[in-house]
């Protein structure tokens, strides 16, 4: 992909998750058709994020959608304060300094992608699933239905991982919080 647009991607697309997607797409041989439709699939997971924490931002509608490009997936599930209400305050605080991070993390990596070696040395292959198996967990704590979810999202995960392209597992997974809509 090169450095360039490893950093502008970035930037952009405030999103791992389809970054890791188009990604693993492109390295693949897919178009970028492919790629930009991989990261679209992947991030429709926001949009029951951001239903679920609409009620719980203030302001009219211009604001409460400045206030929602703040839902990302480790804020959302920290401001998370069970019964449906989430603190806007607290996701708003946990993402403003992801995305420099974020951002300042890619410019690293592609600045010492050569120098370093291979990231699996190092065990940076298992932050993601070990990050979002800390959300699960977090989850998982809050309901009867929510370790329901939590342990089918999980099991879905796993077994579709050897299966599918990189990305689709967890878009797949995401479809367990369906079984929210069965609560008593």
């Amino acid at each position: 992909m090169g450095a360039t647009a490893a950093i502008t991607m970035s930037v952009f697309v405030f999103a791992g998750a389809a970054q890791f997607a188009a990604t693993a797409v492109l390295a693949s041989g897919g178009s970028a058709f492919t790629a930009i439709l991989a990261g679209m699939m992947l991030n429709a997971r926001y949009l029951p994020m951001g239903i679920a924490i609409a009620g719980s931002l203030p302001g009219g509608m211009f604001g409460r959608a400045v206030r929602g490009q703040a839902v990302v997936d480790a804020s959302w599930a920290a401001s998370h304060l069970g019964g449906g209400r989430f603190d806007h305050r607290l996701m708003i605080g946990a993402t403003v300094p992801q995305y420099p991070a974020w951002v300042l993390g890619t410019v690293i990596g592609v600045i010492g992608a050569n120098s370093l070696g291979d990231p699996a040395a190092f065990g940076l292959d298992a932050l993601f699933p070990a990050f979002f198996l800390a959300l699960l967990m977090a989850e998982g704590a809050q309901s009867r239905l929510a370790r329901v979810v939590a342990v089918t999202a999980a099991a879905l995960a796993l077994l579709l991982t050897p299966l599918l392209p990189a990305g689709l597992p967890i878009l797949f997974a995401s479809s367990a919080a369906l079984l929210g809509l069965f609560r008593r």
